[in-house]
């Protein structure tokens, strides 16, 4: 039908967000029809997030220890240069020698304009409620992963599936990168019980039990 025209991943987060609310009610729908024809499990269901990256790179996402850390990259690099300036000042003039002075001239400039858009940033910054900024993908966060010391900027997506048949019958997708907020939410959501990643911890469970103990 398209003639073998693939759709750039503007052009699908475009249509992702212009329909949201129909996205949603097709899910809905399509969970309904498996419930009718006994594909769910009546039991218990899976839940679990898995974190997903943005197209924001770590090097667009700004938190306060980032913007602290670069200022002092950039610092440093403004002294360093700022003493081979110096040292320069004291030698003979040579055409390399002014040749390098201008270099550095350059260097400085284009740090010095780095530390505006720092500057302009890190008010940004802290003015978000969660004190982080993302330029490329606005919503997305920096978010800890299982990897020691690894990190991802992008969304924390949670999906509770049929033990059954795999099936996805709930799922969020959410910048917050701890799982433990994001339980009560998706099981309400799955309504037919829970099964909780081995990962998560016993007072998630608890908690999930309250919960479907007070909607009965």
């Amino acid at each position: 039908m398209l003639g073998r025209l693939a759709p750039d991943h503007k052009t699908i987060a475009d249509f992702r967000k212009d329909n949201g609310l129909a996205l949603r009610k097709v899910c809905a729908r399509f969970v309904e029809l498996c419930r009718e024809m006994g594909l769910l499990a009546t039991t218990s269901v899976a839940i679990d997030g898995s974190k997903f990256k943005a197209v924001n790179n770590r090097d667009r996402n700004f938190t306060k220890a980032k913007v602290e850390r670069r200022r002092a990259q950039l610092e440093e690099s403004v002294a360093r240069y700022l003493s081979q300036l110096d040292t320069a000042d004291r030698q003979e003039p040579t055409e390399a020698l002014a040749a390098k002075v201008t270099r550095l001239t350059e260097k400085l400039t284009k740090l010095k304009e780095e530390m505006g858009k720092l500057a302009v940033y890190e008010k940004r910054m802290l003015a978000s409620p969660d004190q982080q900024i993302s330029l490329t993908d606005p919503d997305s966060r920096s978010m800890a992963t299982s990897g020691r010391g690894s990190g991802v900027v992008g969304y924390n997506v949670q999906v509770a599936v049929d033990t059954d048949h795999h099936l996805i019958i709930a799922h969020e997708v959410t910048n917050t990168g701890s799982d433990r907020a994001q339980l009560a939410n998706i099981a309400s959501r799955a309504k037919d019980g829970s099964t909780v990643a081995a990962g998560l911890h016993q007072d998630r469970r608890a908690m999930f039990r309250r919960r479907r103990g007070s909607a009965r």
